[in-house]
């Protein structure tokens, strides 16, 4: 009867953003696939990775929300196990801490009867409400931007290697990143709270493997968004490339805050940036796009950065580089 036995139950809450009278919730509903982020060796990463992605999902059920001050709000996962839920509610930033992250906590509304729940049906999810005092936001995306993928390799062999085969804990960062990162958070002062959101293309299959590796790498903690995979195979028809509409979300949603833009020059980022900041006069402070060892995307980007004078827009080949740039413009 053990070999049939079902796994349990759990909600995964994403990091996600709002604002002092705005919730917005995302995650997912699956069961519990039992996956050990700290083993390594070659077949364990292998079978972490089929684990990944072979999800079972909780399609269309109720889940509920329940804030520190005791209020109660519903939503519904969709027919892959994703929820979002937005609601507006007044005086969030009350129930946040100093960094401005406000904590919540989910649970299954339905008794599926016969089925465990793992941790009795308690998934601790969180908000980050940036504070009024932040001087501005930044967002970064994350693949050979703080995080050595091999996206310019032949075929991308190396970016799949990477993803799939190698541990979170032994991924390296791009040298002086997370340092960046913090000054960028801390601002001008030193003491602000900046906040910083994670942007990337990979699938949200990735996403507790993307959280443990900019924790356990230092990185300020701030929301990761990625994206379906329904949406990487091309079945979800969007206007904008996915990566560009939840940024443009993100301005949106903040429409008093400046951000910085961080990318590298590997894929889009480059092109993305500057439209963006073209539609939204005077609200980015800066795009920093980290150089790639690929000589053709190198060129393009400095001749493309060469006569954009709209907003400072740099090339870098360190975080070094990046850090006198934020000093001279004040931003650190």
């Amino acid at each position: 009867m053990a070999l049939f036995k079902k796994d349990p139950l759990q909600i995964i809450p994403f990091q996600s953003y709002g604002t002092n009278n705005h919730f917005y919730g995302r995650g997912r509903a699956l069961e519990d696939e039992n996956i050990d982020l700290s083993k390594r060796g070659f077949f364990s990463l292998l079978k972490n990775t089929w684990k990944r992605f072979e999800t079972d999902e909780i399609p269309n059920t109720k889940l509920r929300i329940t804030l520190p001050d005791n209020t109660v709000l519903y939503t519904e996962t969709d027919a892959a196990g994703y929820f979002k839920i937005a609601e507006d509610i007044s005086e969030l930033d009350k129930m946040a801490n100093e960094e401005g992250w406000l904590s919540y906590e989910m649970a299954f509304e339905e008794k599926f009867p016969g089925r465990i729940f793992q941790n009795d049906n308690r998934f601790q999810g969180e908000l980050l409400i940036p504070s009024a005092n932040s001087s501005f936001g930044v967002i970064s995306d994350i693949d050979d931007t703080i995080l050595h993928t091999g996206v310019t390799s032949t075929l991308k062999w190396r970016l799949i290697f990477n993803t799939l085969f190698k541990h979170a804990e032994s991924r390296s960062p791009l040298e002086g990143a997370a340092e960046f990162y913090h000054l960028l958070h801390r601002g001008k002062n030193g003491k602000e709270a900046n906040p910083v959101f994670y942007v990337s293309h990979s699938p949200w299959n990735l996403y507790r493997y993307l959280e443990l590796f900019l924790r356990k790498n230092n990185f300020p903690k701030g929301p990761i968004l990625l994206r379906t995979i329904s949406a990487m195979r091309g079945r979800e028809k969007a206007e904008k490339p996915q990566k560009q509409t939840e940024i443009i979300n993100i301005l949106n949603r903040y429409p008093d805050k400046k951000f910085i833009l961080i990318g590298d020059g590997g894929e889009h980022d480059p092109d993305i940036y500057i439209e963006i900041a073209e539609n939204f006069p005077n609200r980015i402070l800066a795009i920093y796009i980290r150089s790639v060892r690929h000589k053709k995307k190198v060129l393009r980007i400095k001749g493309l950065f060469e006569n954009y004078k709209t907003t400072p827009a740099v090339l870098v080949e360190s975080s070094k580089e990046a850090v006198e740039h934020a000093k001279k413009h004040g931003f650190i």
